[in-house]
């Protein structure tokens, strides 16, 4: 697994998309994998940089994994522990279409609380490559 530490900060989701590329890339993911990673990517570092109740200083953490089926798993770490609710988000809506994204394109996703010594949640989604 490769992580990275970003500042909660809207800049942050395109550094962190930069770096899941290069990643992508250097483990051969398949092209059209890639493309929708960075999509679920960016809806969850969006979702933890606009709606994590935690002070600014920080950070968020994302991680990326080959798994032995050749799946991808990606996942975002931000300091709020409350999890994620997915909402149905109407035709006039300007938000609230993250996670509806991620549940229709993944694979499969989830969200869990952090572990011990660990304080927020993590949100992750899988892709088959």
């Amino acid at each position: 697994m490769v992580e990275w530490t970003f500042p909660r900060h809207p800049r942050s989701v395109g550094r962190a998309r930069v770096a899941l590329l290069r990643q992508a890339h250097e483990w051969r993911v398949p092209d059209e994998t890639t493309e929708t990673a960075l999509l679920l990517l960016s809806e969850l570092a969006t979702n933890a940089c606009r709606h994590a109740r935690a002070p600014r200083d920080r950070h968020l953490l994302v991680a990326c994994a080959v798994l032995d089926d050749l799946t991808l798993r990606i996942e975002v770490s931000d300091a709020d522990s409350r999890l994620p609710v997915p909402r149905h988000a109407g035709p006039d809506d300007d938000c609230g279409r993250g996670l509806e994204l991620v549940a229709a394109l993944a694979t499969t996703w989830g969200a869990h609380p952090r572990g011990p010594g660990h304080i927020g949640k993590t949100v992750w989604f899988e892709l088959k490559g």
